[in-house]
């Protein structure tokens, strides 16, 4: 994982408690020399706090999810206003916990996201899964079609992978919820419904009579491969 902190004491000390409990700690002390190693390495997970250096946290955070990437980001922050944790969220931050804190509610917080990231899934590759024209990139979290990238909202991406990983298997949307946006996210079901449409209107063939991402009434969604 990379841990992007400033404070030399916190860094020092969460470095030390994370690899105490077997983690494999990556840091940056600024948030230009962040951005760079989130960008061009790969991590699990990226703990980033919101007052750096060079480059804020919330800019660190936006400037990833543009650029497609979606590893599970857990904002830091001296800041308890709620306007602040809503602009965490919104700029794309899975999850947001103010100073200080106790490390054992970082540890279980950091379990959750590790548990709730999507893996990569084989398709004779352990990199890469095919249906159609689409091509998923597990390892560059980038989606395809016919060479075009195709841009997908963070959560979409997620939501994508989690139908793919569940594969024919019938999912309600309480449990996408649960499992892609997280068991103490603000949305409804009229959210899942919603990244449903964008994602059928961006890989199905034909969008109003899907083949791959389909409705089961009353009971949820299926995708088939």
């Amino acid at each position: 994982m990379l841990l992007i902190e400033d404070e030399p004491g916190l860094l020092i000390s969460l470095t030390d408690r994370l690899q105490g409990e077997g983690y494999r700690v990556e840091t940056a002390e600024d948030g230009k020399a962040g951005f760079e190693r989130a960008a061009h390495e790969p991590f699990d997970l990226i703990i980033l706090d919101v007052m750096l250096p060079l480059k804020s946290g919330f800019d660190v955070c936006r400037d990833l999810r543009q650029r497609g990437i979606n590893v599970p980001i857990l904002m830091l922050t001296a800041r308890g206003q709620v306007v602040d944790r809503v602009v965490g969220l919104k700029i794309g931050a899975d999850d947001y916990l103010v100073k200080p804190f106790e490390p054992i509610e970082l540890l279980a917080r950091m379990e959750a996201l590790l548990r709730r990231s999507p893996p990569a899934l084989p398709n004779n590759s352990a990199d890469f899964y095919h249906f159609d024209q689409i091509r998923v990139d597990f390892r560059r979290a980038e989606v395809k079609r016919n060479d075009v990238p195709v841009e997908l909202l963070p959560k979409e991406y997620k939501l994508l992978c989690y139908l793919i990983e569940h594969r024919d298997t019938i999912l309600s949307r309480d449990q996408l919820l649960d499992e892609v946006w997280g068991y103490d996210a603000i949305p409804t079901t009229r959210t899942v419904d919603v990244h449903i449409a964008g994602l059928r209107q961006k890989l199905e063939p034909d969008p109003r009579h899907p083949k791959y991402i389909l409705t089961v009434h009353s009971l949820g969604y299926k995708f088939v491969g």
